[in-house]
């Protein structure tokens, strides 16, 4: 028999102050985050100028509705105070306390078998991210190899597990969530911004769809990401400037593949012109 809920909850004691509330929505952009995987596979896509902004565009209601709804049932089911000072994982405390143990520890297998989806999606998505700069000369050539057989990325897939095993073994779930939250955050802001370089470079180029609310709405999403990453560099900083050591330490790399590759188009064009 399902159990049965309040929805109002006993009130919070204290007030949220804001660094507080842009340090919470680090983890809660790295929930959302992962419906975005649809632009690394549009090479692969059939009519990616038709079927990529869809899918975007439902892959962001579908997981608003889950979560706003998630949330909603945990404050039913636990209210604010008690969800606030919860000892334990979540869904086995609401699990068992709509449905009892037995269910409780049904959800907790459906869990892992949610969280194994989720790293097969990234495993089958992010490699294309290292397969196309090793394609455009930004990367090792390596990353741009196919299987013979099963005609995928392998070396920048095995490139992306043993780089989640090295993230695995060298932090606790909080500080990956930070970490990778953290990274989230500061690239999702730089692509929403380059949407204004693009429209100012490329005035005239083909755009497919309009962006909704331009240049209010990016302008608003870019002033939030750069406040969270700002706060959260103040108040988590050693997770912070590890994810920022990381990141930077690929510029230099970059700009290594990029003269290089500079090099080899002078080199093809020197050769076009002796033959």
């Amino acid at each position: 028999m399902i159990a049965s809920g309040s929805t109002g909850g006993e009130a919070a004691t204290t007030s949220l102050p804001i660094s507080g509330m842009l340090l919470a929505l680090v983890p809660i952009m790295f929930t959302y985050s992962g419906w975005n995987a649809a632009v690394y596979v549009a090479e692969e896509v059939r009519n990616p100028g038709r079927n990529v902004p869809l899918a975007l565009g439902l892959g962001t209601v579908t997981v608003i509705v889950i979560y706003v709804a998630l949330n909603a049932l945990y404050l039913h089911v636990l209210g604010a105070a008690q969800l606030a000072a919860l000892p334990g994982r979540l869904l086995d405390v609401v699990g068992e306390r709509l449905f009892g143990v037995a269910a409780a520890n049904a959800i907790a297998v459906f869990t892992i078998v949610s969280l194994s989806a989720s790293i097969s999606a990234m495993t089958l998505a992010g490699p294309r991210v290292y397969y196309a700069m090793a394609q455009d000369g930004l990367f090792l050539e390596a990353a741009s190899r196919v299987h013979p057989r099963f005609h995928t990325p392998a070396v920048a897939i095995v490139a992306q597990s043993l780089w989640t095993v090295v993230l695995v073994l060298c932090g606790t779930l909080s500080q990956l969530v930070s970490y990778t939250g953290f990274a989230v955050i500061l690239f999702a802001g730089i692509s929403v911004a380059s949407l204004f370089v693009l429209r100012r470079r490329h005035p005239d180029a083909p755009r497919p769809f309009r962006a909704w609310g331009y240049p209010w709405a990016p302008a608003v999403f870019v002033l939030a990401c750069s406040a969270m990453v700002v706060n959260e560099m103040i108040r988590n900083g050693t997770t912070a400037l590890a994810g920022v050591a990381v990141i930077s330490a690929g510029i230099p790399v970059y700009f290594l593949f990029a003269r290089r590759r500079i090099s080899n188009d002078s080199a093809a064009k020197r050769e076009a012109r002796k033959g």
